[in-house]
């Protein structure tokens, strides 16, 4: 009986309907399109450091790892050439993480290969002589049954199960070969090609462990090869992360259907969309904030370290950057000054119309910063 899609006769020959896939990826061509146009306006180092950081965190966080932020980023920023005010102590594991993506993006003109494939998995997993179960790095997986099950033990459910291990270098040189020969095809749209490979991969599962963050960073790789610049400016694996359940489910429902992709494309499509609006607010929200210095650059010298720390934050918006205005009382934790010292700033900031006030008084006074013509 064919339980998964790898059973098919005809795998791995996808096939999709691309009437229904057309407008997203009209529209995601676009975005990118815009994402880099605006990005050359105003670019820092500091943005790709955090998008890639963002990228890394979170294709942990799906496999529930968790990783030490702060040595992450400063392996990324050794790398990028951006310099860091209180450098942390990086690792061998910061130093993995940070080499693949690297690689998946700046090498990206490099073959794929099933040394290079190797090398990632001993990045993502070096020697740990105090690990409890340690991983076969760089070597593919034994010959018993890999599966995803939940459940009982008595009673389990599998959601998803494997090829068997005999043939797998074949299955995995099969894809390699397709990966490389597709960057050259005219006839297949290369974000299609970057869906594809994620559920093809992933579902080869090559590794005992480590499957699901190498296919983010092969996914990664196919679309640096799509487009040469708006990669290193945003983080799919932070939407996925968001979407974690639905990720999941998705792919156990293709991984037990038919060879016709459609819908892992749709959903594959419309998370890459999610992924470039949240880059497209973000580098907005850095062109204000540049444009709002500019105007007020000569006021910007009067202000105090805590002056700015605030402004900036207001400037930066998101869950931290107080969108609902910021109170004295916020003010003064922010800042770490004094009552007496917080009503200053605030009084200075609001005579020079860098804040204004909000509707209200008394206790409830917010503040946010002012419109400028």
């Amino acid at each position: 009986m064919t339980q998964w899609i790898w059973q098919q006769a005809d795998w791995p020959d996808f096939h999709w309907q691309q009437e229904s896939l057309l407008p997203l990826l009209r529209q995601l061509q676009r975005k990118a399109g815009v994402l880099i146009g605006r990005s050359e306006v105003h670019h820092e180092e500091k943005q790709t450091l955090d998008a890639l950081l963002a990228n890394i965190l979170a294709s942990s966080a799906i496999e529930d790892e968790r990783l030490n932020a702060h040595s992450v980023r400063s392996s990324l920023a050794r790398r990028l050439g951006v310099d860091e005010d209180t450098p942390f102590p990086v690792s061998e594991r910061s130093e993995g993480v940070a080499s693949i993506i690297l690689d998946a993006i700046d090498n990206r003109h490099l073959p794929l290969s099933l040394a290079r494939l190797h090398q990632w998995h001993h990045w993502l997993f070096p020697h740990d002589p105090w690990a409890i179960h340690a991983v076969n790095a760089g070597v593919l997986r034994g010959g018993e049954p890999m599966q995803v099950v939940s459940g009982r033990i008595d009673k389990p459910v599998v959601h998803f199960e494997a090829p068997p291990r005999e043939g797998l270098e074949q299955r995995l040189e099969g894809f390699i070969e397709w990966f490389n020969q597709s960057l050259h095809d005219p006839l297949i749209d290369p974000i299609l090609r970057a869906a594809i490979a994620h559920l093809w991969f992933v579902t080869l599962h090559p590794y005992d462990d480590g499957n699901g963050r190498l296919t983010r960073a092969l996914t990664d790789l196919a679309l640096a090869q799509a487009d040469n610049q708006s990669i290193r400016l945003y983080a799919m694996s932070v939407s996925i992360l968001e979407r974690r359940s639905q990720y999941y489910l998705i792919l156990e429902q293709t991984q037990k259907g038919t060879l016709d992709i459609t819908r892992w494309l749709l959903w594959f499509l419309e998370t890459l969309d999610a992924t470039l609006d949240n880059a497209l607010t973000r580098v907005d929200s850095t062109l204000a904030k540049s444009r709002f210095w500019r105007r007020n650059d000569a006021v910007r010298q009067l202000l105090s370290i805590e002056q700015l720390k605030v402004i900036n934050r207001l400037l930066d918006g998101g869950e931290s950057g107080f969108s609902e205005g910021i109170s004295a009382g916020q003010y003064q934790k922010v800042a770490k000054v004094s009552k007496a010292t917080a009503t200053r700033h605030l009084a200075f900031l609001l005579e020079h119309g860098l804040l204004e006030k909000l509707p209200g008084g008394g206790r409830n006074t917010r503040y946010q910063i002012a419109e400028q013509e």
